[in-house]
């Protein structure tokens, strides 16, 4: 039929990067008793990633809050960036992605995850490397410096797609995809 659109999978995840300070003991050498005030900083962001393992392509996004508004507002961006695609979302079962609220595109279809199933979900792995590459032995002066740093290594990722289909096309993927 012309008017169906070809089917494009994808894995949809959330996580929080920002600043967060925890003091902690320290060692110095007698007599010297280092004064450390303190501060303890909690403040966070939100980065919505979609990973197409087929591919390598990643959308992302990020948000001030993790809720129905914000996954209503990913969801509608990844459907206009893939218009002429049908989308197959995969999601975890946070409360955002079950709620009567959220607003799903024509062009998108959401599958949840079984609960407690991280594993089953490769866009996790963007996580690990964004820490690992982009976050590790890092101290930001503000929140926007994290926010900056995150969309600096989703934005370098995302250019990357051969590295993102390795780093996500698992064994199980390219069965149901080659089905």
């Amino acid at each position: 039929n012309e008017d169906q659109l070809p089917l494009r999978l994808m894995f949809q995840d959330e996580a929080r990067f920002g600043r967060m300070s925890d003091p902690r003991s320290c060692w110095a050498p007698a007599p010297h008793r280092p004064v450390v005030n303190l501060a303890l900083v909690r403040e966070f962001r939100y980065e919505y990633a979609a990973v197409s393992p087929w591919d390598g392509c990643l959308d992302f996004m990020t948000a001030e809050k993790m809720n129905t508004d914000s996954m209503s507002r990913f969801l509608l961006q990844v459907s206009e960036a893939h218009k002429d695609e049908f989308i197959v979302m995969v999601v975890d079962g946070a409360s955002s992605h079950r709620s009567k609220e959220l607003k799903v595109p024509e062009n998108v279809s959401l599958i949840r995850l079984p609960p407690y199933s991280p594993e089953l979900n490769p866009a996790e792995q963007i996580w690990n490397v964004l820490r690992r590459d982009y976050f590790a032995n890092r101290v930001f002066d503000s929140l926007n410096a994290a926010t900056q740093q995150a969309e600096l290594g989703l934005t370098e990722m995302a250019a990357n797609k051969s590295a993102i289909h390795r780093l996500t096309n698992w064994p199980w993927i390219s069965a149901i995809l080659k089905a």
